[in-house]
């Protein structure tokens, strides 16, 4: 019988890399709780439409990559390509934004279409953070501070750089949009076959094309800053004064464009040199017409996204994944003759009055040497030695295993005092 295999572009994350990812997702989400952002959580599967509405439908990820399909009652579901959308229904079906802030933080996984390749994946992670109702630049300038501090903590800060760049106004990049359009219409023939397609349906999009002969033809296009309405200059500045007065370095790319059709003004990225063509780790910006177009009354908001797939393989290429996160047990609890009640008892003891000490209790017998090999392939510090003879005692032995100290008998309330004063 052929095996069933996972599906392509959906990986297994197994018992030896989950204490990275583990390490990843706590340092992120301590960060977000100093900020005081809260944690919402919504369903993997949405209404198709709602993608459609927010994202665009002439976008290549509505066009090409969701996973759509009819239920039992004909009603077309989507499994949620990101979380934005999702978060801006969530919020305004529960009436979350009516006359109030929010800061908010999701994680989970997502769902595209795509080639598979080094991260980048069919279901991927994401860590996303929304903030809703405020107005100005300054909260522009918090989400990217705390996405430097996380980069930071992290240990990859010298490994990244933000470029950020101002989308502008509706109006502003429609005229933008005419004046890109009439210039690329000039060179067409000379163009990518993708951008000639978006040419027509998103030129936008051309800016970030990957193709080097465009990237030359964009060399004397004419630029989005250019024609940025006044609000969105003004927004612009602040936010990058805020960021000079916070020691946050900084690249303007006039080039930078988000692959949604709901961002305007705010546009950054957090991006590497170091995971080949996958640079960017950390994006967002700013998106005051979403709630509105979703339904909502006008709400100004701003957020960003982080790949965790792409953020696990930067620590890795860097080279500062921290020591002894391989490392699942302290302590094995060896268990010989008919002790296994006691064993189960002394066990629980210890996971009350240690409760960060990691403790393995044998199971499935076995004689004391093939114990002690399990206790010592299990990567414990040390073995507790619980046989027969120690339980009419009272007694424990501990046996340490990495280090040539000499082994102790116990009582039960002296090794847990011994324990903790290991700890």
């Amino acid at each position: 019988m052929k095996k069933i295999q996972a599906i392509r572009g959906m990986n297994d994350l197994l018992p030896a890399d989950s204490p990275l990812w583990q390490y990843v997702e706590s340092v992120v989400t301590d960060i977000l709780a100093r900020y005081a952002y809260q944690e919402i959580r919504f369903p993997i599967v949405e209404a198709t439409e709602l993608f459609k509405r927010s994202i665009g439908e002439v976008t290549d990820i509505v066009e090409k990559e969701m996973y759509t399909f009819e239920d039992r009652n004909g009603d077309s579901l989507t499994l949620r390509p990101e979380g934005t959308a999702c978060c801006v229904r969530a919020c305004e079906e529960n009436g979350l934004l009516y006359n109030q802030t929010q800061r908010l933080w999701y994680m989970g996984p997502m769902f595209r279409h795509e080639r598979p390749q080094k991260g980048r994946y069919r279901q991927f992670h994401q860590i996303g953070v929304e903030t809703f109702g405020i107005q100005g630049p300054d909260i522009d300038a918090e989400v990217l501070v705390l996405s430097a501090r996380i980069l930071r903590d992290l240990g990859v800060a010298e490994h990244v750089r933000l470029q950020i760049n101002s989308l502008g106004s509706a109006d502003a990049r429609a005229a933008y949009k005419q004046a890109l359009v009439a210039y690329l219409d000039g060179v067409k023939d000379q163009l990518d076959e993708d951008s000639k397609r978006r040419l027509d349906t998103n030129p936008l999009r051309i800016l970030d094309s990957k193709d080097v002969n465009t990237q030359r033809l964009l060399d004397a296009a004419p630029v989005l800053l250019d024609y940025l309405d006044e609000v969105s200059r003004e927004h612009f500045e602040g936010l990058k004064s805020l960021l000079n007065a916070a020691g946050v370095a900084y690249q303007v790319n006039p080039r930078l464009v988000r692959g949604l059709d709901y961002y305007g003004k705010t546009a950054f990225e957090w991006v590497t040199d170091k995971l080949g063509s996958q640079s960017t780790v950390c994006a967002g910006g700013r998106y005051d017409g979403l709630v509105e177009q979703l339904g909502g009354k006008p709400t100004p908001a701003v957020g960003f996204g982080i790949g965790l797939e792409r953020l696990v393989l930067l620590l890795q290429a860097a080279e500062v994944v921290p020591d002894g996160l391989d490392q699942q047990t302290d302590i094995y609890l060896v268990a010989v003759g008919d002790v296994q009640p006691q064993a189960i008892k002394f066990a629980e003891r210890i996971r009350d009055e240690l409760p960060f000490v990691r403790l393995m209790v044998n199971c499935g017998g076995g004689n004391f040497k093939t114990q002690l090999k399990r206790a010592d392939k299990s990567g414990a510090e040390m073995a507790l030695i619980l046989g027969e003879d120690e339980v009419k005692s009272d007694k424990v032995g501990i046996k340490f295993l990495r280090d040539e100290l000499e082994q102790q008998l116990l009582s039960f309330d002296e090794a847990i005092v011994y324990l903790q004063s290991l700890e």
